[in-house]
């Protein structure tokens, strides 16, 4: 695979895990998972553009300056507290529509993350220098999309830390 041909997949890849947000943000508006959906849409969005943007950068000059990627998904101390706000406001409401959007966010998240790591892989240190910040960026957003089905469902964990014993 060549640097091109990564970048282009990429894209796709991107392009994917952001429908998949726009459409649960379109479906879910006014609720509790509304504004999670639309953070991670624009999020994604701003990744298409960064990789559009190297693809452009690589078609004229033959070399890609990988720059920084950023992030708006937030700390873990600030997800616990979100959550926190989150749980209180689904009592009572159904849940159904917003936990099928998020097991599809998890898929199409976790396809993204296998992307990335054959990609680094494939291209070594080239790879690892365009592609491990995304790496980084896609695992923190299967945490919180896994976070955020945990705590729908209800099974006393949280990032897969148990939150409780019956003992």
């Amino acid at each position: 695979m060549t640097l091109e041909e990564a970048i282009r997949m990429a894209i796709e890849y991107e392009m994917k895990v952001r429908d998949v947000y726009v459409d649960a943000a379109k479906r879910s508006a006014g609720t509790a998972g509304d504004g999670l959906f639309r953070l991670m849409a624009d999020e994604e969005q701003q990744h298409v553009d960064y990789l559009v943007e190297r693809l452009r950068e690589w078609k004229e000059t033959g070399k890609v300056n990988p720059g920084d990627v950023r992030t708006a998904v937030p700390s873990p101390e600030a997800i616990a507290a979100g959550l926190s706000s989150i749980e209180d406001s689904l009592a009572g409401e159904s849940s159904g529509a917003e936990m099928e959007f998020l097991r599809k966010a998890f898929e199409a998240e976790r396809e993204t993350c296998g992307f990335y790591e054959k990609v680094i892989g494939e291209l070594g240190d080239q790879g690892q220098r365009m592609f491990g910040r995304f790496l980084d960026i896609e695992r923190g957003h299967l945490a919180l999309v896994k976070a955020q089905i945990d705590a729908l469902s209800g099974t006393g964990h949280w990032f897969d830390i148990q939150e409780f014993t019956l003992e």
